[in-house]
């Protein structure tokens, strides 16, 4: 405990060993691709594409098995193109799994160790469908493993500004370790959002508490950052906004707020963040944890 005030941590270090991108041959799911090779250069991460056939096919068997030999051949295509921007003499990898497509692409991430999933949240041939509505959440929902999404436009070619906000929350402050781990990687600067809906004293003086600690452990880590606080009605647009005046490359957001005091409603604040952001959403679903302090 420091000043007063405890944590919830998952653990010291996340490696990100394994980058884990649903492809569907899509221009906009090749972006996940391109946004997943940073990360894995910077990570020294092993990349792997995964294609998903809908079961049962309406194709029947040597429909399915022609499907599969497409894939195939597109896979390769995008390995000669690739690969030449890929981390030493690494090689991307692709897998092609039948079923559901979240529930294999979440299957597929939680076979590793510190895998990230990596992926645009448009496409086509099944990932259109679900990214469309509230089939959008599915994938960041279903995962344990940390998900990064990109919607349809520019890829940033480095991760220098990292938008990280705070609510009051024990659950908000889980997204620190990792968001950490990428801004130490990228050597980014971490811009710490205490955020609410409205200024109540007692609101304020947790979010400044938690903003606090927050910024102390980045200190500690030699990470810049920089603290401010936003109150807006809408806080999805508010913390978009200023992401976009500060050119950010990347917010870091929990997907689920269990706190009935919190001012991210459960699902709606991620789900909206996820469908209107136009910079890279970086998802972390909270899990349960023993108390242990200040982020040690």
């Amino acid at each position: 405990m420091k000043n007063g005030y405890v944590c919830v941590v998952t653990k010291k270090y996340f490696a990100m060993k394994h980058i884990i991108v649903p492809i569907d041959f899509s221009e906009e799911s090749i972006n996940g691709l391109r946004l997943a090779l940073i990360f894995a250069n910077k990570f020294k991460a092993r990349l792997q594409m995964v294609y998903v056939q809908k079961f049962p096919s309406e194709l029947g068997r040597v429909g399915f098995e022609e499907e599969k030999r497409r894939a195939d051949v597109e896979f390769e295509k995008l390995i000669k193109e690739f690969s030449p921007k890929f981390h030493g003499e690494a090689k991307l990898e692709y897998i092609v799994k039948k079923g559901k497509i979240y529930r294999e692409v979440v299957n597929q991430a939680e076979a590793f160790d510190d895998a990230v999933i990596i992926s645009s949240t448009h496409g086509a041939s099944g990932f259109e469908e679900l990214f469309m509505g509230s089939n959008s959440f599915k994938i960041v929902s279903t995962a344990e493993n940390p998900v990064i999404t990109i919607r349809q436009g520019a890829v940033p070619r480095e991760i220098k500004t990292i938008i990280l906000p705070i609510d009051i929350s024990v659950e908000t402050r889980q997204k620190v370790l990792l968001t950490a781990e990428i801004a130490k990687i990228f050597e980014a600067e971490v811009h710490v959002l205490g955020v609410s809906a409205t200024k109540v004293e007692d609101i304020d003086a947790k979010i400044e508490a938690y903003s606090k600690q927050v910024c102390e452990y980045l200190k500690e880590r030699g990470i810049k950052h920089v603290r401010h606080r936003l109150v807006g009605g809408n806080i999805v647009n508010t913390i978009i906004d200023y992401a976009l005046d500060n050119e950010a490359d990347l917010v870091s957001i929990m997907t689920e707020q269990n706190d009935s005091l919190a001012n991210f409603i459960l699902g709606t604040y991620a789900q909206q963040m996820l469908n209107k952001s136009p910079v890279p959403v970086l998802s972390i679903t909270p899990k349960e944890f023993s108390i242990m302090g200040t982020f040690r």
